[in-house]
């Protein structure tokens, strides 16, 4: 069987993370420590910002920027926030638990990132910031949505939970991270991320040191110093045994993207069927998740198991049809959203994929036929 995502396997080819964690657990200090101090350090100057906090997983990480802007006051309960329709629930999770309002933009069907140009029309009065999500390991920055955020003094804020590493091209060709393109971004390190943890895991970066001080405050139970507490927090912090594991994965994870892109690149070379369809290529995409789409999905899922090969859907229940928001959205059509939901299947796409495996994903792929 070729497994979808292969951690036991990949872990067995990334260097120094059980000799990291190892040292931690001799050490006798399991939070706030120097191997935290150290990720944070490291991680900031890879994504290109002045900080990183980190904190217990990626929606803390989102919930954290939102609830600081709100603390510093550049946020207030009722607010707008724009989040692309086809994200994972986690980014709208974050909006309601503050008590803003998502409004939800559905996706280009080519990039299957937020379309830029229903931006526009979805801005009000009540808008305050637009939350990128880089979905599958694509940038969804683009020129319009930075004016955009610049003509409508809008915070810019990213999920950057699915595209460590990747690149966005400025006009003047100067190349940024995402985590770096707007006022903050929130990180997720789950195992199966292209940079993973050995548990849950998330960060926040920035480059504003007013929102930074807030976030970790926030995150640490909303204190100051110690036993002082200014603001009402929670506890959401990466511990040593992590960040440690994080800070021996990093110095490799710019390979094992290159190595995503090499699979991404043999997938669009090579498979041929006209019954499916993929997505825009795109060279600076980190390949979190290889998407195709097909109306006949569930059969390929199905036929794809018969012949060794896991698969998965992401996502198969769209946020604004699922039962938590349904008094949010009760009659709310996003036809792009939902057809994307309905015929998205998610093909292996890890660094532990041998050349052998990828040329037998693809043969499978070409066969099937509904």
């Amino acid at each position: 069987m070729i497994k979808y995502f292969d951690l036991q396997r990949l872990n067995e080819q990334t260097d120094g993370w059980q000799q990291a964690a190892g040292n931690v657990l001799q050490s006798g200090w399991y939070l706030q420590g120097e191997q935290t101090k150290r990720f944070e350090q490291a991680y900031a100057q890879y994504i290109g910002t002045r900080h990183c906090i980190g904190c217990g997983n990626g929606l803390d990480a989102l919930t954290l920027i939102l609830r600081a802007y709100i603390e510093l006051g550049r946020l207030h309960p009722g607010d707008e926030v724009i989040v692309p329709a086809n994200t994972y629930i986690a980014t709208i999770l974050a909006v309601t638990e503050n008590r803003l309002t998502p409004v939800l933009v559905e996706p280009d069907p080519d990039t299957l990132q937020i379309d830029d140009h229903l931006l526009q029309q979805s801005i009000t009065p009540r808008t305050r910031a637009i939350m990128l999500v880089h979905l599958y390991g694509r940038c969804a920055m683009t020129e319009l949505i930075a004016d955009l955020c610049r003509r409508n003094h809008l915070l810019l804020i990213e999920d950057n939970a699915q595209a460590h590493g990747c690149h966005y091209t400025l006009p003047d060709g100067t190349t940024l991270r995402t985590g770096s393109l707007g006022d903050a971004a929130g990180h997720s390190f789950y195992p199966t991320k292209n940079l993973g943890a050995m548990g849950d895991a998330g960060a926040v970066t920035t480059n504003d040191d007013d929102l930074a001080a807030m976030v970790r405050s926030l995150g640490n139970y909303g204190s100051s110093r110690k036993y002082v507490f200014p603001y009402q927090g929670r506890n959401s912090r990466i511990d040593e045994v992590q960040a440690a594991i994080l800070l021996a994965k990093l110095p490799q994870l710019d390979a094992h993207n290159e190595r995503r892109r090499q699979i991404a690149a043999h997938y669009y070379a090579h498979i041929q069927n006209p019954h499916l369809r993929l997505p825009q290529s795109d060279r600076d995409c980190v390949w979190h998740i290889f998407p195709l789409f097909s109306p006949h999905r569930d059969r390929l899922q199905a036929y794809l198991r018969e012949q060794g090969i896991e698969t998965q859907i992401h996502y198969p229940i769209p946020p604004h049809r699922q039962q938590c928001y349904a008094g949010l959205w009760p009659e709310l059509s996003l036809p792009v959203t939902e057809r994307l939901a309905a015929e998205e299947l998610s093909l292996p796409c890890h660094p532990a994929l041998t050349d052998a495996e990828v040329e037998q994903v693809v043969c499978a792929v070409n066969r099937f036929q509904p």
